[in-house]
């Protein structure tokens, strides 16, 4: 399953820098307004250290991880849904995303320029939003027209009407510049509207964006600056996630290869994890992501599969013939591995187990799909 992030936050509040660190890209970074035109795009392996720990006991020819791929998404200005800025083009590329992370600019320093001229992120995240919500308030009218226009057609009233009931729940949160996924739709409500592709409705997490001292606030105190504060008083009030990055230690962690070295560094820091690591787990915990593992002499490798998916839906996160053909799983949880040492150990231990096709996956499991064609 390949999972997309797009990166937003008005201009010049560091986003650019933020995706060169986690991506360890060379990326236009320039202290003027505007200065990303076209999208960055960057695809960076998910860290998980079980990964590397069942390659250590399999030494398989190619270990393949998980990816994220990233999307640096020009600035938006207040107006950007009426064509401000590079409006139009910018929210088009925000639809092609599957989560949003919104970067918010968390320190003072008076040589990098602020749109508004003052830091404040609660109104930095007010602009966003609401210019998010306008943009699907716009949607929504065409698609409105369009819908009213069906109810002419006796084949297509059922589904219409239905489309109109979705739409008179979306458009009151709009106009009050709260985003759709807040809107309580069941399964058939989202699809009737699917092809809306309302940006609000998208999952959205938040990146502060601090400096030095803001991330020593945060490992410190484990709350960060006033700033860190108003941020994480919105996430919550979305039931979101807010992490805290600084890009020049992200970017500082990016150039040491040794694992031990950046542990180290880390642990220096009062860190428990990277900013890329801590952005990565909150979009999976957002979109309800887990992880499962398949390993051998030729490969091990990470697959991203829904939390509460059944075997054969993990098979075809492999190939879609193991999930019409499945049989059953072999299963064991990589736990057991890691404290047997190999799988003829884990089966004189009972931990291995056949698994059908109502057998829910969990995070962290091995398997080994059995499939007939």
């Amino acid at each position: 399953m390949a999972i997309n992030c797009g990166i937003v936050g008005l201009p010049n509040i560091g986003k650019t820098t933020i995706f060169s660190a986690l991506t360890s890209t060379v990326t236009e970074t320039v202290n003027y307004l505007f200065s990303t035109v076209n999208p960055n795009i960057g695809i960076v392996d998910v860290p998980d250290t079980r990964l590397a720990k069942l390659s250590d006991i399999f030494k398989p020819k190619k270990t393949i991880p998980a990816s994220v791929e990233f999307v640096d998404i020009a600035g938006l200005v207040k107006g950007a849904s009426r064509g401000e800025g590079l409006g139009n083009q910018f929210l088009s590329r925000i639809r092609e995303v599957g989560v949003i992370a919104h970067i918010v600019r968390c320190f003072e320093n008076p040589d990098i320029l602020h749109i508004n001229n003052k830091i404040d992120p609660a109104s930095d995240i007010e602009t966003i939003n609401i210019e998010l919500a306008l943009a699907d308030l716009d949607t929504l009218a065409k698609r409105r027209e369009r819908a009213e226009k069906n109810l002419k057609n006796p084949a297509e009233k059922k589904i219409t009407e239905l489309v109109l009931s979705v739409l008179d729940k979306i458009e009151p949160l709009l106009q009050d510049g709260r985003p759709v996924r807040q809107a309580a739709l069941n399964d058939e409500e989202k699809a009737a509207v699917y092809d809306c592709h309302f940006i609000t409705a998208k999952p959205q997490l938040y990146v502060c964006n601090v400096d030095e001292d803001g991330i020593k606030s945060f490992t410190s105190n484990g709350i960060g600056n006033d700033f860190i504060k108003a941020v994480k008083k919105q996430a919550e009030a979305e039931g979101s996630e807010a992490v805290c990055i600084c890009g020049k230690f992200e970017a500082e962690l990016s150039d040491i290869k040794d694992p031990n070295e950046k542990l180290a560094f880390l642990e220096e820091l009062g860190l428990k994890e990277s900013g890329l690591s801590a952005l990565i787990h909150s979009a999976y915990k957002l979109l309800g992501l887990q992880t499962f593992f398949t390993t051998g002499e030729d490969e091990c490798r990470a697959w991203t599969i829904h939390i509460g998916d059944t075997a054969p839906k993990a098979a075809r996160a492999i190939h879609t013939d193991f999930e019409r053909g499945f049989i059953k799983a072999e299963v064991y949880s990589c736990d057991d591995i890691f404290q047997y040492g190999s799988e003829a150990k884990i089966k004189t231990a009972g931990k291995m187990r056949l698994e059908g096709k109502e057998y829910i996956v969990r995070d962290g499991d091995v398997m080994f799909f059995k499939f007939n064609l």
